[in-house]
């Protein structure tokens, strides 16, 4: 029995007040990867909060650009940081242009620290989490509950990339998007503050051959065998 239907019998029956500690589940991965479907639907399936954390750096990087700032300029980015609000629904967060400049950002160990606490914090609540990103379970969470890293292929994830920005009516070239993957991959691998990368005792998730569905059902399928193998 799933997790979330094993808490709403517990509380139905009188066995439980709601607050127990409930699971933290990390997810990373590099872009592409499908770690934010997958994390969204673990959150869903288990009836917990879900944090994509690079929303944060997204949004630093939204607020950047719109005052004209320089995302070279790790002072520029570090006060950009400041009083940061957004509405995750904002299309722009999802643009190449804000996208880039996150990517260039998330490398400055002071935007790092800056956005660390609220991460950390959101982690913490006694409900249990999912979250996702790059250094979950290196860094924002150590002691989560059950750490995946899901992984493709440069080309795979290049393709999905490409079909997004189709989507979203954008002209893009897969040369081009899989430059930028790869580019991307070697920057996140490469900084020396949390650099990208799976924690030890992370599960290896290659979705290369998977379509969304048979990803997320895999996933699922991780967590509750890590869940039930850590139970009492």
């Amino acid at each position: 029995m799933p997790l979330s239907k094993q808490r709403a019998l517990a509380e139905e029956m009188g066995l439980t007040d709601g607050k127990e500690k409930g699971p933290v589940i990390a997810v990373d991965g590099p872009a592409a990867s499908g770690k934010g479907t997958i994390a969204r639907a673990l959150a869903n399936h288990f009836s917990l909060p879900h944090m994509d954390t690079g929303l944060l750096y997204r949004a630093v990087a939204m607020k950047l650009w719109r005052w004209g700032g320089d995302p070279s300029s790790e002072f520029e980015a570090l006060r950009a940081c400041d009083d940061l609000g957004f509405d995750p629904d904002d299309k722009e967060l999802r643009s190449e242009p804000v996208s880039k400049i996150a990517s260039m950002i998330s490398a400055y160990p002071s935007v790092r620290a800056a956005l660390l606490n609220r991460q950390q914090n959101f982690a913490s609540q006694p409900g249990g989490a999912v979250l996702d990103g790059r250094d979950i379970g290196t860094i924002i969470a150590p002691d989560a509950d059950v750490k995946l890293f899901i992984t493709a292929s440069p080309e795979i994830r290049a393709e999905r990339r490409l079909r997004e920005l189709v989507a979203r009516g954008m002209t893009a070239h897969y040369e081009d998007v899989l430059s930028d993957i790869r580019s991307r991959d070697a920057r996140d691998s490469a900084r020396k503050v949390a650099p990208l990368r799976p924690a030890s005792d992370a599960l290896l998730l290659d979705t290369s051959a998977l379509d969304p569905e048979q990803a997320i059902a895999e996933a699922v399928r991780l967590v509750e065998e890590r869940l039930a193998a850590a139970e009492p």
